[in-house]
């Protein structure tokens, strides 16, 4: 098509009609739409080339982050198993596409509707318009070092690299970089996932945080505290197991260790919720 595809250019106005100025720059000519803004006739335009969703040529004024040397962030609007993502990058009447070769084996933890992912656009033989997801180094460049004083904390991250050795995470609000090691999490995340995360640790080597998706210890008391209330209250107000029960009788019913349990139960009765004995235990 032109070897001005996915690159900032400066044309001139020829001409227009209800929709759209034609903007002629080396002999090629770019609709540029005119919801964008006023122009004349013989007036100079400089602007973004991409091919539209008809792979018709355009030109837009508007400011675009992405392109072929530069990154920016695009919003997933559709997923083809056949062929990849389709992300909005902010272009007029144009999706561009990650290929289905570059990303994960496992379609499950392909990006869905809505995620994000940081990308810069590859022009192919056919002069289609592709995104390429940044790799590890880029996020490096862009990212800045964290800090050893932000334990506990809770942040969003979005996820751009999926390991075996775990989750690698991008934090926007804070421009930092962090890591989700396979015991921080219940199930792995997907490409472009975004997640609410909290700080465990500092890796001053490179200046990371590491993370973790589970709650704090106290939150998950309060959580298998009130799963065996709910419990309770289903079963009218009793149950069989108390703290002498089998680890196996415990995991069966809550799917929680007998040490969970236990610290559950004296929460509990420390609030004076529950009451227990040789036979059981019962809501107060």
């Amino acid at each position: 098509m032109t070897s001005l595809l996915a690159t900032v250019v400066t044309g001139m106005v020829i001409d227009e009609n209800d929709q759209f100025y034609f903007v002629q720059k080396e002999g090629q000519t770019l609709a540029l739409a005119k919801e964008e803004g006023p122009h004349q006739i013989g007036e100079s335009v400089k602007g973004f080339v991409y091919p539209d969703m008809k792979q018709r040529l355009r030109m837009t004024t508007k400011e675009v982050s992405a392109s072929l040397t530069s990154f920016g962030w695009g919003r997933v609007t559709e997923v083809r198993k056949d062929l990849g993502v389709f992300l909005d990058t902010g272009l007029p009447d144009k999706e561009v596409v990650v290929s289905l070769d570059i990303l994960p084996e496992i379609k499950e933890l392909w990006p869905k509707k809505g995620d994000q992912l940081y990308v810069r656009y590859q022009v192919d033989k056919k002069d289609r318009l592709w995104a390429l997801p940044a790799f590890q180094e880029d996020f490096q460049k862009m990212a800045g070092p964290a800090y050893d004083n932000m334990q506990n904390q809770t942040l969003r991250a979005i996820v751009y690299r999926l390991k075996m050795t775990g989750t690698f995470v991008y934090l926007p609000d804070n421009n930092m970089l962090g890591f989700i090691h396979p015991n921080e999490r219940y199930s792995e995340p997907r490409l472009g996932q975004e997640l609410e995360v909290r700080v465990i640790g500092y890796r001053a080597v490179d200046r990371t945080l590491n993370l973790s998706l589970k709650p704090r210890s106290f939150e998950m008391l309060e959580n298998d505290a009130q799963m065996i209330l709910t419990y309770l209250e289903s079963n009218g107000g009793f149950m069989t197991l108390n703290d002498k029960s089998s680890p196996e009788d415990i995991k069966a019913t809550f799917g929680i260790s007998k040490g969970q349990f236990k610290k559950a139960l004296g929460g509990l009765m420390k609030a004076g919720k529950i009451k227990q004995d040789a036979f059981g235990t019962e809501t107060i």
